[in-house]
């Protein structure tokens, strides 16, 4: 049974190939318990799920290594050619068969999205066993407790610097270059986004240095197979109303933009993105989105620049208005932080018009708090979204 995360969006047919019949590996661990006591009860178990795979262990900075000599090599177009990192496949980590047809598109896809896992948390085991361990506690909980085909991301990169397949077929895709499998992880927009979930939460401290290369490594490679566009490297967040993959790894995306940039010999870029406000924000952004809201109907909140209850509940209403689903980060096992009234990439459309900045007093005045506050000019036409966006920046 799919569900709205893993439900196809407005997308042409996709060509479907049939889902592989291979008997299914036994399982050193009760699924059951994993859904009952989280991904992090089930870790320690990881080592006994490999058996005898005699897969070795792989040295987590050796790909950093191979990202060295990328600039040396031979140039396909405009492009250096990316080193294809070492990903451990479906069967090497002993996924279950997918519970139905792997959608494959006839595309490639236009964003490559970061995610962070959150749960189980920021481990300090570092081995291949353990990335592998990860990699069935989520497809264990996106086809149990999500009722999901099979895994949600294309990719996960471990905290010790190993990426591993995610959704199966995944890895073929990218290698051919001109085909997509779409995976359930960023919420109405699967079919034109890659999603890699990285290990850990990012929240509040940096990735291990380990992850930090596989991911540029690993970006970089899918980036030049497909011919991405560096500024359509982004996080989940730009794209639902979510915390992942956290405020510090978000906060290095453009620093990734321009390492990937560096790798493929290609100029970096900044996209324009909406930014995400929280219950607890304050401050010309949260003013000016007070404002918006009024203009929308919510003409008793105060505007008091404080991203309190009763601007949290305008903003779950708006959206709940709108068909607007909350979306937390497709890893998570359980919910350790209530999103519920973000004001992010899926609300912002919503609340800012397409019209001139005095024909409406509430937009006006939204308008005069972020001109006050960024110094940026106001067209003379119709406010679009760029104008938005730079304003809000």
């Amino acid at each position: 049974m799919a569900t709205r995360n893993d439900r196809p969006d407005s997308a042409p047919e996709p060509a479907r190939r049939p889902a592989p019949r291979s008997p299914r590996l036994p399982s050193a661990f009760d699924r059951r318990a994993l859904l009952r006591g989280g991904l992090g009860a089930t870790a320690a178990v990881g080592a006994l799920a490999l058996g005898s795979t005699g897969i070795a262990h792989a040295t987590p900075t050796a790909y950093a290594d191979r990202l060295s000599s990328a600039t040396g090599a031979k140039r396909k177009g405009t492009r250096a050619v990316a080193p294809e990192p070492r990903v451990y496949t479906t069967a090497e980590w002993e996924a279950r068969p997918p519970d139905g047809d792997i959608v494959v598109l006839d595309r490639v896809p236009t964003f490559i999205v970061v995610h962070h896992t959150a749960d189980p948390g920021n481990s300090e085991d570092y081995s291949l066993e353990h990335a592998m361990q990860i990699c069935r506690d989520i497809q264990n909980y996106h086809m149990d407790g999500q009722g999901w085909g099979d895994t949600g991301q294309q990719f996960t990169n471990s905290r010790g610097g190993f990426v591993l397949e995610g959704r199966h077929e995944s890895l073929g895709a990218v290698r051919d270059g001109s085909k997509h499998v779409q995976g359930a992880n960023v919420g109405g927009h699967n079919s034109e986004v890659i999603g890699i979930e990285n290990e850990g939460i990012y929240v509040e401290v940096d990735v291990p240095q380990a992850l930090w290369d596989s991911l540029v490594g690993l970006v970089a490679w899918i980036a030049y197979q497909y011919g991405t566009a560096m500024e359509n490297i982004q996080g989940h967040r730009d794209f639902n109303s979510t915390e992942c993959p956290g405020e510090v790894l978000y906060g290095r995306l453009q620093e990734l933009r321009d390492a990937v940039a560096g790798v493929l010999g290609v100029q970096s870029a900044t996209p324009a993105l909406w930014p995400l406000l929280r219950p607890g924000d304050s401050g010309h952004q949260v003013r000016a989105a007070q404002h918006l809201l009024r203009a929308k109907g919510f003409e008793r909140l105060p505007v008091d620049g404080v991203f309190g209850t009763a601007t949290k509940q305008a903003v779950a209403k708006l959206a709940d208005t709108h068909g607007v689903e909350q979306i937390e980060c497709a890893a998570l096992h359980h919910r350790t932080t209530d999103e519920t009234g973000y004001l992010g990439s899926d609300i912002w459309p919503l609340l800012t018009p397409h019209v001139r900045a005095g024909e409406n007093s509430e937009v006006s005045k939204a308008v005069s708090t972020l001109k006050g506050a960024t110094r940026e000019s106001v067209p003379a036409d119709a406010l679009g979204e760029l104008d938005w966006k730079r304003l809000l920046a």
